[in-house]
């Protein structure tokens, strides 16, 4: 029987998290070259900073799958750059954009906001975390800016933004064509909502910062309710399983391989 956690991420984890996701900015030179910076306003006037990936020899008539990374804790701020230090470099290769050719957006979440709506932020509630909602407004907004194929919207993040990337396909179950939550967790009870989605889930075994049964609750709990999620689980690895992850042409195999199917 699988031993079910709380969803919410205790205080001294926030803090764990955001010194061992700590960006080392040389890291992030090529992302930083390649990615465009730009600031998103929603409808309330409220600003979000982003960066934006674009297919190499973009052709607005052709359409492209789009990518929403979430950073971790260490990444919030509002320099519009420390949010590409952790794999943004990988997407940016021009190995990953001639084979995959697609927009990626990084926004940046504030400093004292989480992707999620954690215990400790004023921002939970009914609704998602401001920073999310904006993500989410942003991808629309994107969609009538450029040629975007709305059948191939991927999702996927880090820590705090593994959190971020659950709590976003519970609450749109229906707009993400697959997934990919690294290092973070989710709320079970909620699984049957998302359990026909692709997922991918990974995490370290050895992970100090958040608890590697926060992913196994999820995948068993996605496993129960009839769902079928791909698992990786790193044998001896700390909190940073996104390295190994970004790295692996696989992963980018299997996620631009999914696409919503046609509706009837």
């Amino acid at each position: 029987m699988v031993q079910r956690v709380s969803f919410w991420l205790p205080l001294v984890s926030v803090a764990m998290i955001a010194v061992m996701s700590s960006p080392d900015s040389a890291q992030a030179d090529d992302a930083h070259d390649r990615f465009e910076a730009r600031t998103f306003t929603d409808a309330d006037g409220g600003k979000l900073l982003y960066r934006l990936l674009k297919p190499n020899d973009y052709d607005s008539a052709k359409q492209y799958p789009l990518v929403v990374f979430l950073h971790g804790a260490g990444e919030r701020g509002d320099d519009n750059d420390k949010q590409l230090v952790h794999g943004m470099n990988d997407f940016a290769s021009d190995k990953i954009m001639d084979k995959y050719p697609c927009f990626v957006i990084a926004p940046q979440c504030p400093t004292g906001s989480s992707w999620a709506s954690f215990r400790s932020n004023p921002e939970r509630g009914a609704g998602p975390a401001k920073p999310l909602q904006q993500t989410l407004d942003l991808v629309e907004s994107l969609e009538k800016e450029f040629s975007i194929d709305k059948k191939r919207l991927y999702i996927t993040g880090l820590s705090m933004g593994g959190f971020g990337t659950w709590d976003a396909i519970v609450r749109n179950p229906e707009l993400f064509a697959a997934a990919a939550p690294i290092c973070g967790g989710g709320d079970p009870t909620k699984a049957e909502k998302i359990a026909k989605l692709p997922i991918w889930v990974f995490h370290g075994d050895a992970d100090p910062a958040v608890n590697v049964e926060r992913s196994r609750d999820m995948v068993a709990a996605l496993k129960q309710a009839g769902g079928s999620p791909k698992y990786t689980e790193y044998p001896n690895v700390g909190h940073d399983s996104w390295t190994a992850t970004y790295k692996n042409p696989e992963f980018y195999e299997w996620l631009f391989a999914q696409c919503k199917p046609d509706k009837e």
